[in-house]
């Protein structure tokens, strides 16, 4: 079937390089995709929020098969935009309803929905501009650390750790009085800070049934020893040592069913991927929050390690079968480290020409802030630039094998972590 991807970044990168691995694949479209996606499919010059151009060309291409990448076109309803227009109603799309979608879109919604739902959360209370003073009142009372989150989507960066309450009160006020990350700060939920080790957990459902996919732990700080500033993320591994069978069994009993259940009980379409932020602390799983679509760059150790047809995973997710699809997940391990354009999560500069190794052993190289200048050479185009992915049978193999292919890929200002995966194998 021919196939419409949505999406730019290294995670629709590593989507088309699994679904064209497919025999099922007859041609896959990725809209706008990147440069990387163009050496393995065909971009397509459309925004992914012009729903009537999405459409349009589902239509002219005979499109069997949408697949939504990004959050932001699932947040303002394009499977729904899909849905309700004729030529498009029955073609299957990988992704949730705008409602489902809220369960990113508002961390109030979704904070709600886990209590309602009994999924194991940190205590919180939700605050507008007008209950400012409630709110300050509200931090008097609370232990340090607390945690303050613009309800809306401020691209990954709309979470603050405040350790000192003049640094809560301060950033209160900044973010609903002076809007710091915009609209999406208009309400501000504050929460428990949850002390334990982070980790990312993925399920595929089609509403009904679910996949749990392989986890991951990803790093967000721009610096080493997890300093600086939060990004859209610097690396990750996968599988997490500290997720044993015996805490996977309690997500899966007490995160996993829960959600998808409630989904269904309270009438919320979701045909698509549920990626959950969890802290194991002690032992026991606590959601951060759930995100709606896969991760990124978690996505990229993730799929490498599906060995069924990925290409059948979607499909039985877009058309409600995936309790007939049988998941294989390898053994080995995956991790990623992601370079970056000089100066970032700040400002960087554009344009500077990247050189790729020739040949690699061992490891994949994905795209997500490349294109090509005006003589067709391969240039930065946004922040976080490539993702490089290391296999093996040990992590310390699949960190050597990805490292070796970061040190062979240049541009001007180029920087990378060093440490990546360095605190897990210290575990094992």
């Amino acid at each position: 079937m021919n196939i419409l991807l949505l999406g730019s970044g290294g995670r629709e990168h590593a989507f088309a390089w699994k679904i064209v691995q497919s025999t099922n694949c007859t041609q896959l479209y990725v809209a706008p995709g990147n440069a990387g996606t163009e050496t393995i499919a065909l971009n397509v010059n459309i925004s992914i929020t012009d729903f009537v151009a999405i459409r349009d060309f589902i239509i002219e291409k005979n499109i069997g098969l949408v697949i939504v990448g990004p959050e932001e076109p699932l947040v303002k309803g394009i499977v729904d935009y899909l849905q309700t227009q004729p030529e498009t109603a029955d073609i299957p799309v990988v992704g949730p309803s705008q409602l489902g979608a809220t369960l990113e879109g508002s961390k109030d919604f979704s904070k709600r929905f886990m209590q309602r739902n009994n999924v194991p959360t940190a205590a919180y209370e939700t605050f507008t501009v007008d209950q400012l003073d409630a709110g300050l009142a509200y931090l008097d009372k609370q232990s340090l650390p607390i945690v303050l989150k613009a309800d809306g989507l401020a691209a990954g960066k709309g979470v603050l750790i405040c350790l000192t309450l003049e640094e809560a009160k301060t950033s209160l006020k900044e973010m609903l009085l002076d809007q710091k990350f915009g609209e999406a700060s208009s309400k501000v939920v504050i929460e428990e800070f949850l002390e334990g080790i982070e980790l990312s957990v993925f399920v595929a459902t089609d509403g009904k049934n679910y996949k749990i996919l392989p986890e991951a732990k990803d790093y967000k700080r721009i610096g080493e020893g997890d300093t600086g500033l939060n990004t859209g993320g610097m690396g990750a591994v996968s599988p997490v040592v500290f997720a044993d069978e015996a805490f996977m069994a309690k997500v899966e009993e007490l995160v996993v069913k829960p959600t998808v259940e409630g989904l269904a009980k309270e009438n919320i379409p979701y045909k698509g991927f549920l990626f959950i932020g969890l802290m194991n602390k002690d032992g026991e799983p606590q959601v951060i929050e759930y995100n709606v679509r896969m991760g990124d760059p978690e996505t990229e150790v993730v799929l490498p390690r599906i060995e069924s047809d990925f290409l059948s995973l979607l499909t039985s997710i877009g058309t409600g079968t995936l309790d007939s699809y049988e998941l294989e997940i390898s053994p080995n391990f995956a991790t990623t480290v992601v370079m970056v354009s000089g100066g970032y999560p700040g400002s960087y500069e554009k344009g500077k020409i990247i050189s790729l190794p020739e040949t690699i052993t061992g490891a994949e190289i994905f795209h997500s802030g490349t294109g090509r200048n005006d003589k067709g050479e391969l240039v930065n185009q946004g922040g976080r630039v490539i993702a490089v992915t290391g296999t093996g049978e040990s992590m310390q193999e699949a960190l050597s094998n990805a490292y070796t292919v970061v040190k062979e890929i240049n541009w001007d200002l180029a920087y990378y972590r060093k440490d990546i995966g360095m605190d897990i194998l210290n575990l094992m």
